[in-house]
């Protein structure tokens, strides 16, 4: 039984709407184990034991969220040179950019040594005011099924060996 790890934060909804219908994509494969955690549960010991990664973040200021940073903070030296060659993706959801944040996971996962799945996904939720950056997220329908459809490929991938 293989595993896949989503590790994400949220402070508006988006993000985790999105890591949720990753989850529910991976779901649809009998053989894989599905472990969704906020940033603040996950541990080094979840990376460890996971074959392979959904890193799901807001965009907060051009960069990625701050706990999701404290994930990786506290995370990273305790699983160095032991996660080598994992398969990862990373999903933004983002006011209107999203690439800061996407940024910054590739270069950690580089310095994993991750290799990337399938290409990362940026939701734009086009929040540009302080009330809109700051009010709960909707994410439409065809963002929410391309994440879907993410956690279907990354569990079947998994489980049939592709990666």
């Amino acid at each position: 039984m293989k595993t896949l790890l989503i590790i994400y934060h949220s402070t508006t909804g988006g993000s985790k709407t999105m890591a949720h219908a990753v989850a529910e994509g991976a779901a649809t494969e009998a053989e894989i184990r599905t472990l969704l955690l906020h940033a603040c549960e996950a541990n080094a010991e979840h990376v460890l034991h996971a074959d392979g990664y959904v890193f799901v973040t807001p965009e907060t200021l051009g960069s990625m969220a701050g706990l999701m940073k404290d994930f990786f903070d506290r995370t990273y030296y305790a699983v160095l040179d032991q996660i080598n060659g994992r398969p990862y993706t990373a999903l933004v959801c983002a006011g209107s950019d999203g690439h800061g944040a996407l940024k910054q996971i590739q270069r950690i996962a580089t310095g994993w040594r991750l290799s990337e799945m399938a290409a990362p996904e940026i939701v734009c939720t086009h929040a540009q005011t302080p009330e809109d950056i700051l009010a709960p997220k909707t994410i439409n329908p065809e963002d929410l099924q391309r994440c879907r459809d993410l956690g279907a490929a990354f569990a079947s991938g998994l489980v049939m060996g592709l990666f």
